[in-house]
C-alpha cells in the first residue's frame, strides 16, 4: 500500500514563493523544470491567493512562471 506524502507547511511557502515571486520553480513540469509534487499543487495555489497581491500573481503569469490555468485557478481561491 502506498502512503500518501505528507504536506509540510514549510515545503508549501517555499513553493509558492519560488514559483509566483522568484520563477525559480514551477507548478506543474514544463519549461524544464520537474514541477511540484502533486500533493502540494492545490496547497501551493493556496497559499499564493492567501498572501500574495494579485500584482504578484499578475507578474508571475506575465512572466510565464506560471500558466493561464494555474493563474485563473490561484485567482479563483482568493478571497
Amino acid at each position: 500500500m502506498i502512503m500518501p506524502m505528507t504536506v509540510y507547511p514549510f515545503r508549501v511557502s517555499n513553493y509558492a514563493r519560488n514559483i509566483y515571486i522568484y520563477g525559480v520553480q514551477r507548478l506543474t513540469a514544463r519549461d524544464g523544470f520537474t514541477g511540484v509534487p502533486a500533493e502540494y499543487y492545490g496547497p501551493v495555489e493556496q497559499y499564493a491567493a492567501n498572501n500574495y497581491s494579485m500584482i504578484q500573481i499578475d507578474n508571475a503569469l506575465s512572466q510565464t512562471w506560471i500558466n493561464q490555468q494555474e493563474y485563473d485557478e490561484t485567482i479563483a481561491l482568493m478571497g
